[in-house]
């Protein structure tokens, strides 16, 4: 079967490569993939940027889903359709980015029934992501009809799919994006509101300015979430999962301090199996999927190089799914 192999034995390499399925690590459920996607860090991992892959030889993608073909845990049986997304893949364990993967049942996920294989990957990690930070910010005080929740990166696939999520909800959505070529797609996915990036992006001398936001999801990190933090409202919170523009945050405890406000981390790779399910199901209720198809486009695994390099500059909207066997 094809794969992408990637390989740092005195410099970075990576091409495609066949792999027999006896050479696949050990697990206890054999999955034949049909689709994983193409997300942020799998644009840096394809392309030899450091701090995601940390062992060597790696097959990248760090989602996938397809049906199961052996398992020799209980809780799937052969035919089953599952995903699996984050937990270690294309770090420490070989990801998607194959024709079957063995993995370990507590890292699989059957899909809900209302979920297509291709629409799973559709959502992957970047979707899994944007509802995790929803989730956050509902569990500490945020709720429709209140002040607007801001969305920052909002064209890229977490963002894409948190104004979706958050305009379903009953949510008034200001999108923050420096693309203006996107406007009318975000108001498509339900954002009321367009800000451009430079607003929130722009440095101040003052620790705090007008309170505006009851919420945010910030994908971008630097001095937009410092933007956020000093124009967050009393109470409110702020789901830091991202870090495109940097991972540098120069601010105040101001906005801590005085106006209560929550920085919340959203971390997609280390969570329980519990908690997976409770969040795809979550994700079956609350995303739209006709709006999820309208942010979706397909490419094969040959093209993923290409991709790669446009995700990383920026010139990727929404979301991309591979098709492993094509």
């Amino acid at each position: 079967m094809r794969a992408i192999w990637i390989t740092n034995d005195g410099g970075f390499r990576a091409d495609f490569r066949d792999v027999p399925v006896t050479e696949l690590p050990e697990g206890d459920v054999l999955i034949r993939v049909a689709y994983s996607s193409l997300n942020y860090k799998d644009g840096l991992a394809v392309s030899g940027s450091p701090g995601v892959i940390r062992r060597y030889p790696m097959i990248p993608g760090i989602d996938l889903a397809g049906d199961v073909v052996e398992s020799s845990s209980p809780e799937f049986q052969p035919g089953e359709r599952v995903a699996v997304t984050g937990c270690g893949l294309s770090e420490t364990v070989w990801g998607g980015y194959v024709g079957m993967a063995r993995m370990k049942a507590a890292d699989v996920v059957p899909l809900p029934a209302g979920i297509g294989t291709k629409q799973a990957m559709a959502i992957g990690t970047a979707g899994f992501t944007a509802m995790q930070a929803v989730i956050a910010l509902e569990r500490n005080g945020a709720k429709p009809g209140g002040r607007e929740i801001v969305v920052t990166g909002a064209g890229g696939g977490v963002g894409s799919v948190a104004v979706a999520l958050l305009a379903k909800r009953g949510y008034r959505v200001v999108a923050s994006t420096g693309r203006a070529e996107i406007h009318h797609y975000l108001r498509e996915l339900g954002a009321a509101e367009i800000i451009e990036r430079s607003v929130l992006a722009t440095p101040s001398p003052k620790p705090m300015e007008a309170e505006r936001w009851g919420g945010a999801v910030d994908t971008v990190g630097g001095d937009t979430l410092a933007g956020l933090l000093r124009t967050a409202g009393h109470g409110s919170s702020i789901a830091v999962c991202g870090l495109v523009g940097s991972h540098l945050l120069k601010t105040t405890v101001f906005p801590l301090i005085l106006r209560g406000v929550n920085l919340l981390g959203i971390n997609s790779v280390l969570v329980t199996n519990a908690e997976r399910r409770e969040i795809w199901a979550r994700l079956e209720r609350d995303l739209d999927m006709r709006v999820l198809d309208r942010m979706t486009q397909e490419i094969g695994l040959s093209e993923i190089f290409e991709w790669g390099k446009k995700i990383l500059d920026g010139q990727v909207r929404g979301r991309v799914v591979v098709d492993v066997n094509r």
